[in-house]
């Protein structure tokens, strides 16, 4: 059995919410199968049916039917109505989504993968360097230091304090835009890369970052779709939340914004594959529609 087939089966049956959905849908088919038994025993009363067999076989359907229903998916999504918007999460590669896309960084906006001192290889950021800019990280300083042309920093640090890295240091919350208005990459500083080269955020940060990320994407995104990774979940040591309350952070925080305006009509929030043991679907998908 896979890990995730086991973190699935722990979802439905080790937990309250797993057994209770899975009840219900279980309740749900052996009243639909058992109605068309005695609808059909109505019409066909002189049917040599066994009778004990039969109700066997509708618990075992329904038992069956219930739990593949009600088992825990990669992919969750809600629509909300007035105004219309749609809110997915799923588990996938966010660089194969569609769509403008989302990438934490740090409050300096480093960039150097090199030695996986600053920025690790393997991060969100670390494969946007790879992945779209063919690991030039001048190119990718370059427009970054375009995006931010106009901002002011509001320090800048001293060589012989922070010994590598950038050392200006915009406000939490500066959003870089980078693209083209087909395809726009938002760089959110959500965290404060220290002078030990430590990164740190916390739940304040990250709410009034998420703020300031969606007002950007509401004035570059063209409402159009937008997919982005669980900040906060790399080396940013938001020890305080896991995956879910991170995930839950960035929900609340969009929907609240969305009733205000329409930011974008659908915002995929992508979990690694190596995380998803990490959330509850179902949690997720509950929580979703609660907002």
């Amino acid at each position: 059995m896979s890990r995730t087939v086991r973190h699935q089966a722990r979802t439905i049956f080790g937990t309250r919410l797993g057994l209770s959905t899975a009840g219900r849908a279980c309740a749900v088919q052996f009243t639909l199968l058992s109605g068309l038994v005695q609808l059909y025993l109505a019409f066909w009363p002189d049917s040599s049916l066994p009778r004990g067999p039969a109700f066997l076989g509708v618990v075992g359907i329904s038992l069956v039917g219930g739990i593949l229903r009600s088992w825990p998916r990669t992919r969750v999504s809600h629509e909300f109505q007035h105004p219309g918007f749609e809110v997915t999460i799923k588990v996938g590669d966010l660089f194969e989504q569609p769509g403008h896309l989302v990438i934490g960084s740090n409050d300096v906006f480093d960039t150097d993968t090199r030695d996986d001192l600053l920025i690790v290889h393997r991060s969100v950021q670390g494969q946007f360097l790879h992945r779209l800019y063919a690991n030039e990280t001048t190119r990718l300083d370059g427009d970054i230091d375009t995006a931010l042309d106009g901002v002011a920093p509001v320090r800048v640090e001293d060589r012989a304090v922070k010994r590598a890295g950038k050392l200006a240091r915009y406000p939490l919350g500066t959003v870089a835009v980078l693209g083209s208005p087909r395809k726009r990459f938002f760089l959110s500083a959500y965290g404060t890369m220290r002078n030990d080269l430590t990164v740190t955020s916390g739940p304040d940060q990250m709410w009034k970052s998420l703020e300031e990320l969606w007002h950007v994407m509401h004035l570059h995104a063209r409402r159009e779709a937008v997919a982005m990774p669980v900040i906060g979940s790399g080396l940013a040591r938001i020890d305080s939340m896991d995956h879910a309350s991170l995930i839950k952070l960035i929900l609340l925080s969009f929907v609240t914004r969305s009733r205000r305006s329409v930011i974008c009509k659908e915002l995929t929030i992508v979990v690694l594959p190596e995380d998803y043991v990490r959330v509850d679907m179902l949690e997720l998908a509950t929580f979703l529609r609660t907002l």
